[in-house]
């Protein structure tokens, strides 16, 4: 068992990334009954809400889930916490801010932490903190994104090199070939998004998992840039809409307005693609099918050994031919 798993207590080094306002039990739960990590995120939700998603996916399932708290976003940091608590939910993802302030509090009652970082100075601020692994995010992610634009193929070796803690690659995987690939980075396991969106267990609306099924390699753009908050989304009406409004000058607060959590569920809950947004990270275009979440994770270990043993073979040929 590698130290991601062995650290998280899972069977797979798989976690689903947090999904904002869109999140749900049945999904999280069908993750971590297949072995990987559910986590539910909080967004911008009320503790309330929260709470009774955890409940739910704690009946569903009685393996390890995760609760992501994006630090900037939601306004209940404090609340939240209590929760993990309250419910010994026994992982804790930060993201979207410093956690140096919160890490004690959570290490301190036997909570695993991770936190997602888009940048080396970041993931070692982390690790001295006392973070139990970093997820390493690149620019092909879906949703909120780091203004650096590092990709994850460049990102993963930097941070893994800079740190001693297992890191997971996040941003353009979705298959068995990409974890092989980031395997090979010195990444200990991935996270994702977007490949769950394309399940029978995601409780998104089908125009959703139909714009991923159905998306080109350039079926996602970044948003955002004018007002310095990096998103990557589906190309939609909506979207086209963004991108218009940024042309003829949007402040960030407009822009905030424009892409809140609110927006999200008309989008990926309601289908209203002229009235919401839908994240999706470029992996969309690799994506043509809509599995269970658990035939999705056996695919991409099976994938991924294939992929390892032929990458082995092929550099077994360089050096037989360089022996002659």
């Amino acid at each position: 068992m590698n130290k991601l798993c062995r650290l998280l207590d899972i069977s797979f080094p798989i976690i689903q990334g947090g999904m904002g306002n869109i999140s749900n039990a049945p999904l999280t739960a069908a993750v971590s009954e297949a072995g990987g990590l559910g986590t539910i995120g909080a967004g911008t939700m009320a503790p309330a809400e929260v709470e009774e998603i955890l409940k739910e996916a704690k009946r569903r399932t009685s393996r390890p889930i995760a609760l992501n708290i994006p630090l900037s976003v939601t306004p209940y940091v404090k609340e939240l916490g209590k929760l993990v608590f309250k419910h010994n939910i026994p992982v804790v993802s930060l993201s979207a801010g410093n956690p140096a302030p919160y890490i004690p509090k959570f290490k301190e009652k036997g909570v695993k932490v991770i936190c997602v970082v888009a940048s080396v100075k970041h993931a070692i601020k982390a690790e001295q903190a006392g973070a139990d692994m970093i997820v390493a995010e690149g620019y092909e992610a879906a949703g909120i994104n780091s203004n650096l634009e590092t990709t994850t193929l460049t990102l993963i070796p930097q941070i893994v090199k800079a740190v001693s803690i297992p890191v997971a690659a996040a941003g353009g995987v979705g298959n068995g070939n990409g974890l092989a690939a980031v395997l090979s980075l010195g990444a200990q396991g991935v996270q994702m998004g977007t490949r769950f969106i394309a399940t029978k267990e995601a409780p998104v609306h089908q125009l959703y998992k139909e714009h991923i099924l159905n998306a080109s390699d350039t079926e996602t753009h970044i948003v955002g840039r004018s007002a310095g908050k990096i998103r990557r989304l589906l190309k939609t009406p909506y979207s086209q809409k963004l991108l218009e409004l940024e042309k003829n000058g949007l402040s960030a607060e407009e822009f905030q307005n424009l892409t809140n959590e609110e927006k999200h569920k008309i989008g990926a809950l309601e289908g209203r693609l002229d009235e919401g947004f839908i994240n999706g990270g470029q992996i969309s275009g690799l994506i043509d099918s809509a599995p269970s979440v658990k035939e999705v994770i056996e695919k991409m270990i099976e994938e991924a050994k294939e992929a390892a043993d032929n990458a082995s073979e092929q550099l077994k040929q360089f050096t037989s031919t360089q022996n002659k």
